[in-house]
């Protein structure tokens, strides 16, 4: 039970394997490059725009897709991270100021794409008083303001567990209030820069809490970082006693040769079961398989449907 899932084979010499070399992608990983015209406008209309994705910076595997069907998730304040986690392939920098006309171009392009779900994320800006909340604020009210009746979702930084930055989030009252712990408590000092588990799950306790309006929570893990399947379970478990409704299970990616490498594929039976172990617990979606990532599919989710947990 608490062997690590799949583990990769065992070197057959005493060397080590060299840095750099991933195992191979196993075929349910591949998928294919896209060809259809929605791709094109998506593209075109970020760059009119002058938009950032998580779906570009962060390197995912499925925004080919997502960008096929007309959606995107948007990053707002900036490409630039003060952070330096070892899963992320989002650059690390000094960041530039914000940009006061962002919210309305984010607005415009949900307006354009037609979204009836849309996803809004961030760059970890600890440079910033309030990290960026403010900005979260701004932005969720120009889309609202200019799509009546979208449902809007939120995946922020933990705000270095400061309520009254989570307060100005929740103020706008989004439907969906996402932070990811990532990983499994044993492995986050190695995978997330300054981020700390025990903060990212009473983040998630806060906005509940604190929320003004209902409100679903949500969180994620990335498999294949060398967790066992106990450590999942607690993980899981954990997610639950913060109240969280909503959670995504993936396989991490290495974005790039400098990121942490992957210990093991999961395959996609592995996450069927982990999918099934979840709903038990009483979650209201889950979203479980390889290619799962926090905002994939999110309008699969309907808020208007469920009540969020107590």
């Amino acid at each position: 039970m608490d062997a690590v899932l799949n583990p990769s084979p065992a070197p057959q010499s005493p060397s080590p394997t060299p840095i750099g070399i991933r195992p191979r992608l196993p075929a349910w990983l591949k998928v294919p490059l896209p060809s259809s015209s929605a791709f094109t406008r998506t593209r075109l209309l970020l760059s009119d725009l002058r938009l950032h994705t998580v779906c570009e910076s962060a390197k995912c595997p499925n925004h080919w897709e997502c960008w096929s069907r007309g959606t995107a998730t948007f990053m707002i304040a900036g490409d630039r991270c003060t952070r330096a986690c070892g899963f992320c392939a989002v650059d690390t920098a000094k960041p530039l100021p914000l940009e006061t006309d962002e919210p309305q171009r984010v607005a415009e392009a949900t307006r354009r794409m037609g979204l009836q779900h849309v996803v809004i994320t961030a760059v970890a800006r600890d440079d910033l008083e309030d990290g960026g909340a403010e900005h979260f604020r701004k932005t969720i009210e120009a889309v609202r303001d200019l799509n009546p009746g979208i449902v809007i979702e939120v995946l922020v930084p933990d705000f270095l567990e400061r309520s009254w930055a989570i307060d100005r989030v929740l103020a706008a009252k989004p439907e969906i209030y996402n932070h990811n712990v990532e990983t499994v408590r044993r492995l986050t000092p190695a995978v997330r820069h300054r981020a700390t588990y025990d903060r990212s799950l009473a983040v998630l306790k806060l906005a509940k809490e604190r929320a003004q309006a209902p409100l679903h929570t949500k969180s994620g893990l990335m498999l294949g970082l060398g967790e066992t399947r106990e450590e999942i379970l607690q993980a899981l478990r954990d997610l639950r006693s913060a109240r969280v409704d909503i959670v995504t299970l993936g396989q991490y990616l290495q974005p790039t040769l400098r990121h942490l490498p992957v210990q093991a594929f999961i395959p996609p039976e592995v996450f069927a079961e982990l999918q099934s172990e979840s709903e038990a617990m009483g979650f209201l979606h889950v979203a479980s398989g390889p290619l799962v990532r926090s905002s994939y599919h999110a309008d699969e989710f309907s808020p208007s449907t469920a009540q969020p947990a107590r």
